[in-house]
């Protein structure tokens, strides 16, 4: 009788260190990085997120996956005509290299944070340069959910999550939850885990 394994799928939570350093460039695209980027894929859709960062997957280098869905309206960025119809996909070394002075306040979650929701204000529109897996430069201006998305996820890679950029109001309704899930997650090693 033959017994199939199951895989195991972790995304790091609060309190866990490299939530907290900033990560490392890439320099070389190589197998083990591709390796890396469809398992980041497949860790955000089994977790139900549309972006994914490396220190959230576990890895100190500056990779994103992606999958942020298409928005009903048809008035869209640039960046959003270009990358939506792509996603899933993952980008390497992003940085956002302008902001719009105009900006909007949503409620953001996060996987890192699960089950806690907060209103984070952002800029509503980014220039944004990162290369895609294959090696293409992208540089675009980026709005909607894409832009706000991206912002989320390069925090990551700066060692922010979308806590730290919280008001103090916003902050101290959601503290007791952020305290009980620090809690619980270092009984886990600050890892949520699905077995597939």
């Amino acid at each position: 009788m033959f017994f199939k394994t199951k895989n195991i799928y972790n995304v790091n939570t609060y309190g866990a260190e490299i939530l907290k350093k900033p990560s490392d460039e890439i320099k070389d695209v190589t197998p083990e990085i591709h390796k890396i980027a469809e398992e980041m894929i497949l860790t955000m859709q089994l977790f139900d997120g549309i972006g994914l960062a490396g220190p959230q997957y576990g890895v100190h280098i500056r990779i994103v996956a992606l999958a942020v869905p298409a928005p009903e309206n048809p008035a869209i960025s640039p960046g959003e005509a270009l990358l939506l119809p792509r996603m899933p996909m993952v980008i390497i070394n992003p940085e956002i290299i302008a902001a719009g002075e105009t900006t909007d306040t949503a409620e953001e979650g996060c996987l890192s944070v699960p089950e806690i929701f907060a209103p984070v204000e952002r800029p509503q529109f980014i220039q944004f340069r990162a290369q895609t897996i294959d090696g293409e430069l992208i540089e675009c201006e980026c709005g909607g959910l894409l832009a706000r998305c991206l912002q989320h996820e390069v925090d990551h890679l700066q060692g922010i999550l979308f806590v730290d950029r919280l008001t103090k109001e916003d902050f101290s309704v959601i503290e007791s939850k952020l305290k009980r899930l620090k809690k619980s997650g270092s009984r886990k090693d600050f890892k949520k885990t699905i077995s597939v």
